[in-house]
């Protein structure tokens, strides 16, 4: 029995003045958003697809399967709208994460962090049902009723077990309305509170066993989840659990070209959002940052020539782009606008150096055995050295 939800009314009189304050109020909260939703911050692009999308949409989605993937990957539509690329890597990924949102089957998106999987987990949502605030954030301390119901306390007391006693969760409200849910962090979610997700994807329902009835997912409802390996304190899932999902792994960039590109295009639009000027050729130290976090995790140097010891650290892509976005502030707050190694080399530090004793030793030996001999590396290896001093 879905969750029903009673509409609010508003008194007319002297609509337009209340009209007038509430716009007002919207431009200017939306101003002040850090970080806007994904369905708010790409509305224009999403509005684009909408309008030129002619091809068959699963019920009560917002674009059709191609246009979803076509939202993530990026392109250019018959109208000559750009639409700007949410994920770069394999294309297939992408097309088998949004078939299996069009299956009854839950996406489970699985790789180590940095990989997007937050990120990609928030488009699809927004793309799918446009709205991707439908979130349950995974923790260590996240209980059932984060993922079945809670309950008003006063309501309660004052009036027993009722339908206005009860608090929806994100799942819940989706599975009424045929939406898409997430889940953050799977794997940090107790073992105990995981297993409430086994009626629910396969099933399709949710019992309310206090008030003798159940909440049935109706067409289109599905689940997002997201988990890595690599994090200590996790819970791995339950193989019942787990054969509820289809899995779909999402890869390390595959090349410093492309993981240059990632960490450009994420740190331009952190930048505009912060109001942050524009850092002309910041694109040199962004591929040092990155063939630098990318050789320290392989193991070896780009050439193949020299094996380095890894640190403890996961050393991500998204870890590259904070370290470049703290670089690019500092560059305009304190220095003359231009990108240079002594803005980024105590962000390689904090992100190298996660174990004092063992790191520490890691990132020296690195630093005299690889970048001290490296040609046009001078720079970076005296600001690195002044910073880990």
């Amino acid at each position: 029995m879905p969750v029903s939800v009673e509409p609010t009314f508003v008194d007319e009189t002297d609509h337009t003045s209340v009209q007038e304050e509430s716009d007002n109020a919207s431009a200017q909260e939306e101003a002040e958003v850090l970080r806007p939703h994904a369905e708010d911050a790409f509305a224009d692009e999403l509005a684009a697809l909408a309008a030129q999308d002619d091809r068959p949409r699963p019920v009560r989605w917002k674009l059709s399967p191609w246009a979803v993937a076509t939202y993530l990957l990026g392109g250019t539509l018959p109208d000559g709208t750009v639409i700007t690329p949410k994920y770069v890597g394999p294309r297939r990924i992408i097309e088998v994460a949004v078939t299996t949102l069009a299956t009854d089957r839950a996406l489970l998106l699985l790789g180590v962090p940095g990989t997007a999987k937050t990120w990609v987990s928030e488009h699809l949502a927004a793309a799918v049902s446009g709205d991707s605030t439908l979130l349950v954030q995974g923790t260590a301390g996240t209980p059932e009723e984060a993922i079945r119901y809670g309950w008003n306390y006063a309501q309660l007391l004052a009036h027993g077990p009722s339908r206005n006693a009860l608090v929806p969760s994100p799942v819940m409200r989706a599975m009424a309305e045929g939406m898409t849910a997430r889940i953050e962090e799977l794997t940090r979610i107790p073992a105990d509170v995981q297993d409430t997700l086994i009626t629910i994807l396969s099933e399709k329902t949710l019992p309310i066993p206090e008030l003798g009835q159940e909440v049935q997912a109706v067409r289109s409802f599905n689940l997002i989840a997201t988990a890595n390996d690599r994090d200590r304190g996790v819970n791995d899932l339950s193989s019942a659990l787990r054969r509820r999902f289809n899995t779909v792994v999402l890869p390390l960039p595959d090349s410093v070209e492309a993981e240059v590109d990632i960490v450009s295009r994420r740190v331009d639009q952190i930048g505009r959002s912060l109001d942050l000027p524009t850092v002309p050729d910041g694109v040199d130290e962004i591929r040092r940052v990155v063939t630098v976090f990318r050789e320290l995790r392989d193991g070896i140097t780009a050439d193949g020539r020299t094996k380095v010891k890894s640190p403890s650290g996961t050393l991500s892509t998204a870890e590259a782009i904070s370290v470049v976005t703290n670089g690019l502030a500092l560059a305009a707050h304190f220095g003359d606008g231009v990108l240079r190694p002594s803005d980024v080399a105590a962000g390689i530090l904090g992100a190298v150096v996660r174990d004092p004793a063992a790191d520490r030793v890691v990132w020296q030996e690195y630093l005299e055995a690889v970048v001290r001999e490296r040609d046009g590396w001078k720079d970076f290896y005296r600001a690195c050295r002044e910073v880990s001093a």
